[in-house]
């Protein structure tokens, strides 16, 4: 049992994937949009007068799981714990559409306590044109020591000053059992059974939704749109507990940002975002 380190620049197969309206609702709706209701109409509604409904861009993340992936070798799924996220957008995903997934392996890293494969899906829609690329990491736990490369991380520091602002949200005690209805539907995220086996104390939340609500508050500090953004999961979080995002500014359309729990346990880390701005 063992990761492939020989499967950098294996591809899936060119996946085709269809979202309506509601899997657009939905999702913004399990990332905690809607606890404002007024300011989160355009993506917790699809009726309000005057307002055409848009769908949260971090739902590309969501949507890049639907890709065809090769096999990264055989492991226990358990020891499977999501590392980080990157997203770029070439334009705002639309609420309802069809896209073209390709997912290939980009790398793959020893550890010494496990690996990290990282792979890179590109979204198309049906005319070719780019939609977004999302790279998501994996680390799975107990699996390294082969004496690969252990990779190396992108420079990355805050500002020796007070965050330029900063915002304080709070999950469900639910949460998690709603973001799993987007179709995630790992275990580790519901089954206390599981989770204990996986080595904690109850099921967490999904990385990709403590990541959306990092997206809200760096959607509502920054101007613009979001470009691109990126993050380190660090620390699980429980459903229920209280997200604080630190916002520095780092240029005129670039930010950098952490999430910490209600304890100052950071959950997110080396957290990059930039906006587009408008026209």
């Amino acid at each position: 049992m063992g990761i492939d380190p020989n499967i950098v620049g294996s591809s899936g197969k060119p996946t085709p994937i269809p979202w309506t309206e509601q899997h657009s609702l939905l999702y913004a709706e399990t990332i905690g949009a809607g606890q404002n209701p007024l300011a989160d109409l355009a993506v917790t509604t699809d009726t309000s007068i005057g307002l055409p409904q848009k769908a949260f861009p971090t739902m590309a993340a969501l949507l890049a799981q639907r890709a065809d992936r090769p096999s990264y070798g055989d492991f226990d799924p358990a020891m499977v714990v999501h590392a980080g996220q990157a997203l770029r957008w070439a334009r705002p995903l639309p609420p309802c559409g069809e896209a073209v997934l390709q997912a290939t392996v980009a790398a793959v890293h020893d550890k010494g306590s496990g690996a990290v494969v990282v792979s890179e899906t590109t979204a198309t829609d049906l005319s070719g044109k780019a939609l977004f690329v999302s790279t998501s990491s994996v680390f799975v736990r107990g699996y390294g020591g082969w004496g690969g490369d252990r990779g190396s991380a992108a420079p990355w520091e805050l500002p020796d000053r007070a965050p330029d602002g900063e915002r304080r949200m709070a999950t469900r005690p639910e949460q998690a059992l709603l973001y799993r209805l987007n179709g995630d539907r790992n275990p580790l995220h519901s089954d206390p059974e599981f989770a204990r086996k996986a080595g904690f104390k109850a099921p967490i939340l999904h990385g990709l939704c403590v990541y959306g609500f990092a997206a809200r508050a760096l959607i509502d500090a920054l101007d613009g749109e979001l470009g691109s953004m990126s993050a380190r999961f660090v620390q699980p979080v429980l459903p229920g507990e209280v997200l604080t995002t630190k916002i520095w500014r780092t240029g005129r359309s670039t930010a950098a940002f952490r999430t910490e729990a209600a304890d100052g346990a950071i959950v997110l880390d080396r957290g990059m975002a930039e906006t587009a701005l408008p026209a």
